[in-house]
């Protein structure tokens, strides 16, 4: 397992970046990016595990039945979504199948990118805390945004049903919970000119290289 457990200036460290639904911790990214981090995204790890007749998708389709599937057998995330964002039971049942095989790639990725000599790595995460992955990172960088303004950007940029949104929010621990093991929090409530200000000066704080 990759050791990052005694961040020192000059290694490598790996950033937790996290926060509820439409805060913005892709953006975050995004200008992390451009500073030279490496980006690994948790939910397209999830897209990966979720690979037709894989084990993942064959608990998955155990658990809530072939009538989730697409015609080419792809689970349909929003069929999936509108299932366990009302039910906290299903919700953790999902969690509890995808979660293990997310974390293991994850881990992997990490010690892939450590061992190809990064200097700084991202990890986006969404349930980072909830799902107990912060033994992964050196650093939890929370980002977070009034509800009224995520309702406003997932409506307007991704077509996003208001309801839809508000179940998936109830769903997520309150950010005032996650702030309790934040390092960081960005307030990601203006534009993009202060996020990427404020997301440049924590990066310059770490010393990276």
């Amino acid at each position: 397992m990759v050791n990052i457990s005694c961040y020192n200036s000059g290694e490598m460290i790996v950033i937790g970046v996290t926060g509820n639904l439409g805060s913005g911790k892709s953006a975050v990214c995004r200008i992390l990016a451009n500073l030279g981090a490496t980006i690994i995204d948790a939910d397209k790890l999830a897209h990966e595990a979720y690979q037709p007749h894989s084990q993942t998708w064959q608990e998955i389709v155990t658990a809530f039945g072939k009538h989730i599937l697409k015609s080419d057998n792809e689970i349909d995330r929003q069929k999936l979504g509108q299932i366990v964002f009302s039910n906290p039971a299903a919700l953790a049942k999902l969690n509890q199948i995808v979660h293990p095989e997310a974390y293991r790639m994850a881990q992997e990725r990490i010690e892939d990118y450590q061992r190809q000599g990064a200097k700084a790595i991202a990890l986006e995460a969404m349930l980072l805390i909830e799902a107990g992955w912060m033994n992964l990172v050196n650093k939890v960088w929370l980002v977070t945004a009034p509800q009224d303004v995520v309702i406003q950007r997932l409506t307007e940029h991704k077509g996003s049903d208001r309801a839809d949104i508000l179940a998936r929010l109830k769903s997520q621990m309150p950010p005032e919970e996650k702030m309790k093991y934040a390092d960081e929090i960005i307030y990601n409530d203006s534009d993009l000119n202060q996020l990427e200000a404020k997301v440049t000066e924590l990066w310059y704080k770490l010393h990276i290289g």
